[in-house]
């Protein structure tokens, strides 16, 4: 059968996915992509590939994100042609700025009907933009770091009688799908100046390791790979004090460090040198003359323990103020962060919604014992809410964990429902999601918009009360689903019933805001005259 025909595409694209080391594959059926479709089943039923098949592409797309964001492998998605492609697009957006390896296979009709008003037919080569887009399977050369688009133009006969054998060798010998290590520019620095290491998102063990061997404080953001150990959790609220953060003469940073407006202050100072180690994509404001972009960097030395002891002193005593904050409010958003943090074993993994709930976690997550392989996960390329549902059970299917959990709002998870919607046939992730359920977006009450000055319109346009009813639509996916007061949290989260489960917890809302500031008013009180 020739290389050319739809068949013969299908079979050359399946040879070469295995060959990239592809264990996982994403489908959303279509007719045009039929013939890929038929290649990966049979990759499947032979123990190849793992196929995951989900109705929605939008779902499909976040699926294969979380799949690849824990295999550390390149993951394909697969769609047919049309509005199908354009629903991959906010998840092809989060892998091209988290730097995740999915794959976008796009069925196509042939170029020829571009521009005519042939069925399902649009303009699809580069349509995302940012992203490589490639239309020959032989051009398919990528690693996991990075999304790639490969749009392959399907004539008919889509079908055709075919022997999906696969014992035959790899089309191309592609090698690992890890790309080998190539050291890069190496920054050392002098130990003296005044120094703290930040720890955005992925940013992994690098920046613990360097806060260690160099004596400097570590601010590490939860899904840093670097909030254990010697790390500082309320290093937020300490950033907020002048009289410390304020003495702050050089920042060290890695990883994608996007979570709080504390942190793109201090990195935007302009009396302040930054070594970032990464690029501008991943650092969150413009780069001023101050800043300096390295692949590496080490210390030439130990820093002042004085200036160590003054951030780990002051953060003890703020802890205390949290914790008493947390005692005091029961039912918040920040003791039930705490709940499921605390029930997140060794070798645990969580995924966290990107608005409120990993802002809680933020605060009262205390770092975690090193080597004990938790692994806190979040969709921070963009921040955005859509497809956490889905990332989570990718993420929850990719890794081997003692407990998966995830942690979101309600706005989160009825954003992403859809997620819900697996098959009889699919495989399920034991995966508990908690629901912090405040009827709306809490995170605004935090905001500028939720002053007084803007009550009038708040509720309406920032709020968003939906009233939904969470425990009909887990029936209607036929999810099992559980309503617990905050209390009962952590006896719930002892006992899982297996398999995908949804936790529910009720809040109130209308005392968020009040909360925030009773918190930043008592790390006030903790750190005065020190």
């Amino acid at each position: 059968m020739s290389e050319q025909r739809a068949t013969g595409v299908a079979r050359r694209l399946l040879h070469t996915l295995l060959a990239h080391g592809v264990t996982d594959a994403v489908l959303s059926p279509g007719s045009r992509s039929a013939p890929i479709a038929l290649a990966l089943h049979a990759a499947d039923r032979a123990g190849r590939i793992r196929l995951h098949v989900r109705v929605d592409e939008r779902e499909a797309g976040f699926l294969a994100l979380g799949l690849a964001r824990t295999s550390h492998r390149v993951v394909p998605v697969v769609t047919t042609s049309g509005t199908a492609v354009a629903n991959l697009h906010p998840a092809m957006l989060e892998a091209l700025h988290a730097g995740i390896g999915v794959l976008a296979v796009t069925a196509d009709r042939p170029a020829r009907l571009r521009g005519t008003g042939a069925n399902q037919t649009t303009v699809q080569p580069d349509i995302f933009p940012g992203i490589r887009s490639i239309d020959r399977v032989k051009q398919l050369l990528m690693g996991p770091d990075a999304p790639v688009h490969l749009n392959l133009e399907l004539d008919e006969p889509l079908v055709e009688p075919i022997d999906w054998t696969l014992d035959d060798p790899a089309a191309s010998v592609l090698g690992s799908v890890r790309r080998a290590y190539e050291p890069g520019t190496l920054v050392t620095l002098d130990a003296g100046p005044r120094t703290v290491v930040l720890a955005g998102d992925d940013a992994g063990r690098r920046a613990r390791v360097l806060a260690r061997d160099a004596g400097w404080p570590l601010l590490a953001e939860p899904t840093s790979g670097s909030r254990t150990g010697g790390a500082l959790p309320t290093y937020r609220l300490l950033l907020g004090h002048e009289p410390l953060a304020g003495r702050i003469e050089r920042v060290v940073s890695f990883g994608h460090p996007t979570l709080s407006r504390p942190v793109t202050r201090l990195l935007a100072r302009v009396d302040v040198d930054v070594v970032h180690v990464g690029t501008q994509a991943t650092f969150p404001v413009p780069a001023g003359p101050r800043v300096t972009f390295t692949d590496e960097v080490a210390a030439n030395g130990v820093g002042d323990a004085a200036w160590l002891q003054e951030w780990t002193d002051a953060d003890a005593r703020v802890v205390g103020a949290v914790d008493a904050v947390v005692a005091a409010n029961p039912a918040s958003g920040l003791a039930v962060a705490r709940t499921v943090a605390e029930a997140l074993p060794p070798g645990g993994l969580l995924v966290v919604g990107a608005s409120q709930p990993i802002r809680d976690l933020d605060v009262v997550a205390m770092p975690w014992t090193v080597g004990e392989r938790r692994y806190v996960v979040a969709n921070r390329g963009l921040a955005g809410i859509d497809g956490t549902l889905s990332t989570a059970i990718g993420a929850a299917l990719a890794r081997d964990s003692s407990r998966a959990l995830a942690l979101v709002g309600d706005l989160t998870f009825l954003h992403g429902s859809n997620g819900l919607l697996v098959g009889p046939d699919e495989p399920r992730p034991d995966l508990t999601v908690v629901v912090v359920n405040d009827d709306g977006g809490a995170i605004f009450a935090t905001l500028e918009q939720g002053g007084p000055d803007h009550a009038d319109a708040f509720e309406r346009v920032f709020g968003t009360p939906t009233g939904a009813d969470l425990g009909a639509l887990c029936a209607g996916y036929r999810v099992p689903h559980r309503r617990v007061e905050p209390d009962g949290l952590a006896a719930a989260l002892a006992s899982p019933t297996g398999g995908l489960e949804v936790v529910e917890v009720t809040l109130r809302r209308d005392d968020r805001r009040a909360l925030d500031a009773a918190l930043r008013t008592a790390a006030t009180s903790a750190l005065a005259g020190s």
